[in-house]
């Protein structure tokens, strides 16, 4: 029973940190990538003062836009420009930001958010009035996809345009849900009076969203001083702050995590230890060193470590596999921006995880062995 207690206390202790791990990745691996299917790793626009949701354009002659292949850490970039107006339809009033895209648009990434109909075609000769709202609006509005609306857009004079919306996407985010529509970058153009050579501004895709700091630096001397590089992680500091919070929660459960497995261990230990006093006591009558006990019972504390860590990964990746397959914890998207419990495969983390319990407690299992010391042959034999 002892053995079965200290199995499955390891195993139990493994297979939680394990399934904790593998939500944790999900999660961030989900937020950051609905946010950077919006804007990149990276966003380039005119230096202003102007806290606009509209930007001052720049032109597309710009040589970073023209051949980023030069560039080796930058696997994408696309341009956009924004405009704020009214979306009216049913009666109904709803502000929005036009964020116009052209055929450039990352649209692989942005996939995963799209829950009713089509992206619109950008690739039609003229300007597309076609659009895609997200699911919000389209309940505030009463529109799905295939019905018309109506655009205003706030300057002087006033304009106009009848969209069509084409399909509704769903993050989950307020920050995009609730203001952001997608359409033609050449309606934005046509409105503004600007040439096909402007644009907002350009979103840049890295290849190592890591080291993002250190190319927002190295793409700050390629741009000039006109130009300003912002951090999708700056843009949506709350967020990412968020996220790294919760790294440091899952820190702090790692080693609870494991200092309850350690002294399971060293109490399971200290009992065997009682248990065979009367053979410790034979075999130092026989001439066996202390050395020589003591590596008996760390033996098989060790044998006990390695079936328990057998258990824990297969608890924990049984979890990860039936999860992501069957998708059977659900949560409320609006509390969590997504709609249930996201799994991420991180394969060098569950490795380290099973490494650090392994060393951990076989460290640990030295402490109670140093009883075996004090032990005397006599009266452990004697001992009942």
């Amino acid at each position: 029973m002892i053995h079965k207690i200290a199995i499955a206390s390891i195993g139990i202790g493994l297979a939680i940190m394990i399934i904790s791990f593998l939500i944790l990745k999900g999660f961030q691996l989900n937020i950051q990538q609905k946010i950077i299917s919006f804007g990149g790793h990276l966003q380039v626009t005119k230096f202003t003062l102007s806290q606009s949701y509209e930007e001052d354009p720049i032109s597309k002659e710009l040589a970073l836009f023209q051949d980023y292949s030069e560039y080796p850490y930058i696997d994408h970039i696309q341009e956009y420009a924004n405009k704020a107006g009214l979306l009216k339809a049913n009666e109904e009033v709803e502000g929005v930001v036009l964020k116009g895209v052209s055929s450039t648009f990352d649209l692989q990434n942005f996939k995963p958010n799209i829950i009713k109909g089509e992206f619109p075609d950008l690739k039609v000769p003229s300007t597309s009035l076609d659009i895609m709202i997200s699911q919000n609006i389209a309940d505030k509005l009463s529109l799905a996809p295939g019905d018309d609306a109506l655009l205003y857009f706030i300057q002087n004079p006033p304009r106009a345009r009848k969209i069509h919306v084409c399909g509704i996407y769903e993050t989950g985010m307020e920050d995009f849900d609730d203001k952001i529509v997608l359409g033609d970058i050449r309606l934005v153009q046509d409105i503004n009076n600007w040439p096909d050579s402007l644009v907002g501004g350009f979103e840049i895709f890295l290849s190592d969203f890591n080291n993002i700091d250190y190319y927002e630096a190295v793409l700050e001397d390629v741009v000039g001083y006109e130009l300003y590089i912002e951090k999708i992680s700056d843009k949506f500091a709350e967020i990412f702050d968020w996220l790294a919070l919760l790294n440091r929660n899952v820190v702090i459960f790692l080693s609870l995590t494991l200092f309850v497995a350690c002294f399971n261990m060293v109490s399971i230990l200290l009992i065997l230890i009682m248990e065979r006093t009367q053979m410790i006591g034979v075999f130092k009558a026989l001439g066996a060193t202390n050395k020589i006990i003591r590596k008996i019972f760390v033996y098989n504390g060790m044998r006990l470590i390695g079936k328990g860590l057998l258990l824990g990964n297969a608890v924990g990746i049984a979890f990860g596999v039936i999860q992501s397959k069957f998708q059977l914890f659900t949560l409320d998207p609006k509390s969590y921006y997504m709609e249930f419990v996201p799994i991420s495969w991180d394969w060098p983390t569950i490795v380290l995880l099973n490494v650090l319990t392994f060393v951990m407690i076989s460290l640990v299992l030295t402490v109670p062995t140093m009883i075996i010391s004090k032990v005397s042959p006599i009266k452990s034999i004697r001992f009942d």
